[in-house]
């Protein structure tokens, strides 16, 4: 039987540094609670992302695991290019963002293609990392949201026209520290540097990312409100820490 949906979480033996792993479960918690059937399916690497996915999340490694991956990632651009153009979900957080994007280069100099799934491209300055919480304005799918999180990179990221942003920062850095940007959206592609794990803190988030993934089984309708007050209190107690 198959589920109404299927989400799938990209190299989470590897991709594991920051706890990302929360956003996969805040995801099939908020999908089970209103009803819906969930398969999360693990997936590194040599093994086939399932075609029928509806949501793929990568998170977010140090330096030496992004090169660990990077071969075998490059060898799904066409199953991920596929996705993307089926409007399949994918969204990347922190490391997970820059592969989306069209390269990277380490602190190092060492210098890895990336998807080019997102108009994107990362430099990282040697010694000199991005560390902080965030406060920002968000827009995604035609919905608006408060964004909070907490960042820690040594990537710069610099968007090109065909990617917008994901939000416009009120506190902290984001995407590089001086255009204001953080994240970015490109279709149904996005990418983000905030950690906290970012959508249990931002339900809106995650709601907009389900009203997306579950378009098939929503038809048309919308999600069924959740109770919503500790989600809600953690981010109040975030803007406010932040701030």
């Amino acid at each position: 039987m198959t589920s109404d949906l299927t989400l799938v979480h990209l190299y989470p033996d590897l991709l594991r540094t920051y706890g990302d792993r929360g956003n996969v479960l805040a995801l099939h918690r908020r999908a089970e609670w209103r009803g819906f059937t969930v398969s999360v399916v693990p997936v590194t690497r040599g093994e086939p992302i399932p075609v029928e996915a509806n949501i793929v999340l990568m998170g977010g490694g140090t330096d030496r695991v992004q090169e660990m991956i990077a071969s075998d990632l490059l060898l799904r651009r066409p199953e991920l290019e596929d996705l993307a153009a089926r409007e399949t979900v994918l969204l990347g957080v922190c490391g997970g963002y820059q592969f989306l994007g069209r390269s990277y280069v380490a602190a190092d100099g060492t210098a890895m293609e990336g998807l080019g799934l997102l108009d994107a491209t990362t430099e990282a300055p040697e010694d000199d990392r991005i560390i902080g919480r965030v406060v920002a304005e968000a827009s995604l799918w035609g919905q608006s949201f408060e964004l909070v999180g907490f960042e820690n990179h040594g990537g710069r990221t610099v968007l090109g026209p065909r990617a917008t942003p994901l939000a416009s920062v009120v506190h902290g850095s984001g995407n590089n520290g001086t255009d204001g940007q953080e994240g970015a959206v490109q279709g149904t592609v996005m990418g983000t540097y905030l950690h906290g794990p970012v959508l249990p803190a931002n339900p809106r988030f995650a709601d907009a990312v389900l009203t997306r993934a579950l378009a098939h089984a929503l038809d048309g309708a919308v999600l069924r409100p959740l109770d919503d007050s500790l989600e809600e209190a953690a981010h109040r107690t975030a803007v406010t820490l932040a701030r």
